[in-house]
């Protein structure tokens, strides 16, 4: 087929995001989980004649299933825990409004905690998932008929989400044999760190450098949030997590020499990327690294290189800490993306599709329309997940929340059918339990195995079968979406893409603004004394490889170049460095998703990709800059003439998509 004929055949955006879904390997971990999660909750509750107290433990051992993905055990606290705290809340107060309060009053309090939870969603992923399960449970609480007070559901909620995190604390995984058992995701983290390192070293010079150096930027912030999650100490408090501290630290002047080496294009040889991959086995296997191969120091890149893998080998021989160079987001950071434009767009979205939802739901369930069936909360509920943002695209995920509503009723129709009932049900519910962490890796396929599971417990406490209402309320609540989505709101549209671009545009200028100050700044030498400022040009010769191994007792593991920046100095440009990136992919990720709405929608990002494409080329600049500057003390002209004709470049389409560019002084 010819090129031509391939690009007449291309789907558009919308349905190409629709039809996309996630691969790797199955994570059983996670499956043993679900199964044990859900269905014995349920079972237990149906035994001690607590049904109705067991469906809420199930629905939120679910919503907890949901937010079970990879990564360390103490982030997973954050993760699961955090959320459920806010079902409950949501819970709580929608079962109170439930009682108290008509239909218009219920109405305006739902709305109003759409507003509420659509704003605080704005602030990162926990916050997203907490204005979730917020919205999910306060329509669960006012809509579903329990003989129990609200706060017997919020505890049996609290319940059923904590029975799941136990299960994530306390159940071994694959990694967990090697090494200390708590710290096993941690350890897979900053490994993966290390193999990102090496990927990006054997892409250098390629048309895949750049895909693999935004892969090593994604395990970086795996690994970050992995060793980053919360604790009862302020410090690492064992041996094995100050050694996987110190090892994570080791990796980022590594990925700060590979990132220049990208950045300068020129392929490197295939034994520079041998040293990182044995640090990767050794981190992986909690061992000892052995003999590293020494790269090639022919050009100040590859010097950097080696000196991190000096660097790390004594590191991995000691391991006594290291920082995570992370900078705690304070409360007034959070209040400010909370009520910043992508906050209020955010909110008011949410609030709308939310408040709809709910006012058609009392409508249909004030005219009878549902007959004997006490389920009005499936729509507004249903709402709760086609308008939220994060989850994807408005179009792709309305055509995947009905193919997947529809196949996981038509399923339930069928074994509910011919399966004895409760023992059946609840073994429906665990088997969709396990399925839920394979399932997440594409939009309808969770739809399918949550309307199933879903079905079952609404069976389960009672209720006659409900699988052709469900369909129809997903319909109306897909119909519902679209058209508030669709509808113009106050400000400017887009706002959460220009929200994360310039904080991306921030962090950037300001890692670039500390390297060109760190060329102010004298370098100090293994004396103590100052040996360059900026515009002192050295003429040390440079010693050529002798590609011998190196071992933490090598006389060279300490770098023996004087031209060292203070260590104070290099952490804050790390910790920078990191924020540049970091917040450069979560700025890359609402431009992928809003480029992938309907075209209505996408057109109020044009252009978002170009500026992304150019902080990404400035980062990346400012990298190769600082890595220069370590080896020779001052920025090399080379490096002067791109950072000015960056600078000068995104001025135009900054300004295009409403982005004020901060200042800096120039290079040079």
């Amino acid at each position: 087929m010819s090129r031509s004929r391939r690009a007449h055949l291309a789907l558009p955006p919308w349905l190409a995001h629709a039809l996309r879904a996630q691969r790797g390997p199955v994570p059983w971990s996670a499956v043993t989980r679900g199964a044990l999660s859900a269905g014995p909750l349920l079972l237990v509750a149906v035994q001690v004649g607590r049904t109705s107290l067991g469906v809420v433990a199930a629905i939120a051992a679910m919503l907890a299933g949901i937010n079970d993905r990879p990564g360390s055990r103490r982030a997973s606290v954050k993760r699961i825990g955090v959320p459920a705290l806010g079902g409950a809340l949501g819970l709580v107060a929608g079962t109170y409004a439930g009682q108290q309060t008509g239909a218009v009053v219920l109405t305006v309090l739902l709305t109003f905690v759409g507003l509420v939870a659509g704003s605080i969603s704005a602030i990162g992923p926990v916050a997203s998932a907490v204005g979730t399960q917020l919205l999910v449970a306060s329509a669960i609480g006012a809509g579903m008929p329990l003989p129990e007070a609200g706060w017997e559901r919020a505890l049996a909620y609290v319940a059923g989400a904590g029975w799941l995190l136990v299960l994530r604390l306390v159940l071994p995984t694959p990694g967990s044999l090697a090494g200390d058992f708590r710290f096993d995701g941690e350890r897979a983290a900053v490994a993966g760190v290390y193999e990102a390192v090496a990927e990006l070293l054997d892409a250098v010079g390629g048309p895949e450098a750049m895909r693999r150096r935004a892969a090593l930027t994604a395990a970086l912030d795996h690994a970050q949030d992995a060793l980053a999650g919360p604790r009862l100490r302020r410090y690492a408090s064992s041996s094995a997590e100050r050694r996987l501290h110190a090892q994570y630290a080791a990796a980022l002047p590594l990925a700060e020499a590979a990132t220049a080496l990208a950045w300068a294009g020129e392929a490197v040889a295939e034994r520079a990327s041998e040293g990182p991959r044995r640090l990767a086995a050794a981190v992986r296997g909690n061992s000892h690294t052995g003999p590293l191969p020494a790269p090639s120091r022919s050009a100040p890149a590859l010097r950097a290189l080696d000196d991190a893998l000096l660097h790390a080998a004594e590191v991995f021989d000691q391991g006594r800490g290291g920082d995570l160079h992370t900078r705690p987001r304070t409360p007034r950071d959070r209040l400010r993306a909370a009520f910043g434009s992508a906050g209020r767009e955010y909110g008011l979205r949410v609030a709308l599709c939310f408040g709809a939802s709910s006012a058609v739901a009392q409508a249909l369930h004030q005219g009878q329309w549902y007959g004997q069936h006490e389920h009005w909360y499936w729509l507004p509920a249903t709402a709760v997940f086609l308008v939220k943002p994060d989850l994807g695209p408005l179009a792709s995920r309305v055509l995947n929340r009905a193919a997947g509503t529809v196949l996981g009723a038509v399923v339930f129709a069928g074994f509910a059918a011919v399966l004895p009932r409760p023992e059946g049900l609840i073994a429906l519910v665990a088997l969709s339990g396990a399925l839920i962490p394979v399932a997440t890796r594409h939009f309808a396929a969770q739809t399918a195995v949550v309307t199933v599971l879903v079905l079952a417990l609404v069976m389960v406490g009672g209720e006659p079968q409900a699988s052709m209402g469900r369909i129809g309320e997903t319909l109306l609540a897909c119909a519902i979406v679209l058209i508030t989505g669709h509808l113009p709101m106050p400000g400017q549209r887009g706002g959460g893409v220009r929200a994360r671009l310039a904080a991306a545009s921030d962090a950037a200028y300001a890692y670039l603004t500390h390297v060109l100050d760190e060329a102010d700044v004298p370098r100090i030498g293994t004396s103590g004394t100052p040996s360059a400022r900026p515009g002192t040009s050295f003429e040390r010769p440079i010693t050529p490889s002798d590609h011998r191994p190196i071992s933490p007792s090598d006389s060279r593991a300490t770098p023996s170049d004087p031209r060292v920046a203070p260590a104070d100095h290099r952490a804050t440009r790390w910790t920078l460095r990191r924020e540049a990136y970091r917040t450069l992919a979560e700025a890359r990720t609402a431009i992928s998703l809003a480029a992938h709405e309907l075209p209505a929608l996408a057109r109020h990002t044009e252009g978002a990709d170009e500026v992304a494409d150019l902080l990404e080329r400035l980062v990346d600049t400012t990298t190769a800059c600082a890595v220069h500057l370590d080896d020779t003390g001052r920025i090399g002209p080379e490096h002067t003439e791109r950072l000015t004709a960056l600078l000068d470049e995104l001025a135009g389409p900054g300004e295009r998509v409403g982005l004020r560019l901060p200042r800096t002084r120039r290079a040079g």
